[in-house]
């Protein structure tokens, strides 16, 4: 049954007061970096029952008086189209995404920087797009030996090149729409340009993983650790926080391995480093909002094995290697998690599967129940176990068709006769838009949609790799889905 083991509300508040705090460390501006995702974050809400996904920017909410934003985008992740995995959107649209986003809950985006500028056809484009949208947009450019060229870098041919941001609140989160945008060199570059202008502004990183104080090994931060494994992170213990204060405190290689020379930018700045430590520059109290260690731990433990089949099905698509599942196995063994344990409705799959000779799927309830579905003339295994579940929570015989063949029948036509579809069978968004037109004269249509509220938080899994269309119907309904990394057909184009 699904518990939750993280207060909200209690996050909201310590993160709200903490960033107040930070902002009056400075006395002036304070450049935010934040990394992970703004809103949407499902991983925080998967490891950290109880974290909703938009907790972030509703913490900016409360902060949107003295708040702004500044999105920054590498400008190679333009030209290469770039795509945002969770999404299935290139890292430019993602930009327009976030503007909108951020607008609908009343943030001022104050510009777009686009960083690793270089003139071509693409970055320019995209530049005089936005500036056609009424969105400021500034360059900076590649610096020669960044980030341990620190005398070039605090120059007029480093920092100094840069276009400085014009800003009006006293704080300014930079985020992006992915890894790698120039997020802190954004930042940097910005309180150089008001250092010279006699302008007092400083620098702090909010990142929720690791939670700097769980120990190393603990399943949340090993969860990031499986994660990010296409990244290479590291977690580990931060030497330079150790060594200042005699406290151990969680952190990450990247962060660890910048700290030095962040340190010497800071100093060559602002004439002295405010941190002592790369824990120091963060304000992430995630880690004071855990009240029940015990779901928070079994959670993380199915968000391992949820990224293990990922990793299993990346590789088999072409899109990753073995070091990224090898990973992965060796955090499984290190948290002590196993398939069986973790995911139980992976072998109710498989069995319906064999028992079938065709694709099946298995959705395990909140409640533990698990309930199967399989491949039919006029369903997909996925539709199939969606709606035995949704009969299921009804109290619904399973004998009971809750759409008939009668509605069923006119959609496969019009798929394969009008619209050149091969595959006859209904994908999830299909049987749901049937459901909903038999709800309006079937009580039992009507029984079974009610419940599709309480498919939210369940786990799903596909003995064969599911088309994006499901994936994302599955997902928008609050499920947890894996496949096994196995297509359906022997096909060389998979659609």
């Amino acid at each position: 049954m699904f518990r939750t083991g993280f207060d909200n509300d209690k996050y909201l508040k310590l993160q709200s007061e903490k960033i107040k705090e930070r902002i009056g460390q400075f006395g002036g501006r304070l450049y935010l970096e934040f990394g992970g995702k703004l809103f949407d974050d499902y991983h925080a809400a998967r490891v950290l029952p109880g974290f909703a996904p938009d907790s972030k920017i509703r913490m900016l909410i409360e902060l949107r008086d003295v708040a702004e934003i500044i999105i920054a985008i590498n400008t190679e992740d333009i030209e290469k189209n770039k795509v945002r995995g969770d999404l299935g959107i290139t890292y430019d649209t993602e930009v327009l995404r976030l503007i909108d986003a951020f607008r609908g809950y009343g943030l001022l985006v104050g510009s777009v920087v686009m960083t690793r500028y270089n003139e071509n056809p693409v970055a320019e484009g995209f530049r005089n797009k936005l500036e056609g949208l009424g969105i400021r947009v500034y360059k900076h450019y590649r610096i020669d030996g960044y980030p341990y060229n620190i005398p070039n870098i605090l120059s007029e041919n480093g920092f100094g090149k840069n276009e400085y941001a014009e800003t009006e609140r006293q704080l300014v989160v930079v985020t992006a729409p992915g890894p790698g945008s120039g997020k802190m060199a954004t930042c940097l570059s910005q309180i150089y340009h008001e250092s010279r202008r006699g302008q007092k502004s400083g620098y702090a990183k909010f990142e929720t993983f690791p939670v700097w104080n769980l120990p190393l090994s603990h399943p949340v931060n090993l969860a990031y650790e499986a994660a990010t494994a296409d990244l290479a992170d590291v977690n580990m213990i931060d030497p330079f926080h150790l060594e200042a204060y005699g406290t151990s405190a969680v952190n990450y290689n990247r962060d660890v391995e910048v700290f030095p020379v962040l340190s010497s930018m800071l100093k060559g700045i602002l004439g002295e480093s405010p941190y002592k430590s790369p824990t120091d520059m963060g304000v992430n109290m995630a880690g004071f909002c855990i009240f029940d260690d015990d779901t928070v731990c079994e959670a993380s433990k199915r968000e391992m094995v949820r990224r293990y089949y990922g990793a299993l099905c990346d590789r088999r698509k072409g899109c990753s290697g073995d070091v990224e599942v090898h990973k992965i196995e060796l955090l499984l063994r290190q948290a002590g998690c196993t398939i069986e344990n973790e995911r139980p409705c992976v072998a109710p799959a498989l069995a319906k599967a064999e028992a079938t000779d065709a694709p099946a799927a298995a959705i395990e309830l909140n409640d533990g129940r698990i309930v199967t579905g399989k491949t039919t003339s006029l369903l997909g295994a996925a539709s199939a176990a969606l709606l035995n579940a949704l009969k299921l929570l009804a109290g619904i015989d399973d004998s009971v068709d809750v759409i008939s063949d009668k509605t069923l029948r006119p959609i496969q036509a019009l798929k394969t006769d009008n619209l050149g579809n091969n595959n006859p069978r209904l994908h999830t968004d299909e049987v749901l838009i049937a459901l909903a037109i038999s709800a309006v004269s079937n009580k039992d249509s009507k029984r079974a949609m009610a419940q599709l509220g309480n498919l939210r938080y369940t786990e799903f899994h596909s003995t064969v790799m599911l088309s994006q269309v499901d994936t994302n119907t599955l997902r928008k309904l609050g499920m947890n889905v894996t496949c096994e990394p196995k297509y359906q057909t022997k096909k060389l184009y998979h659609a």
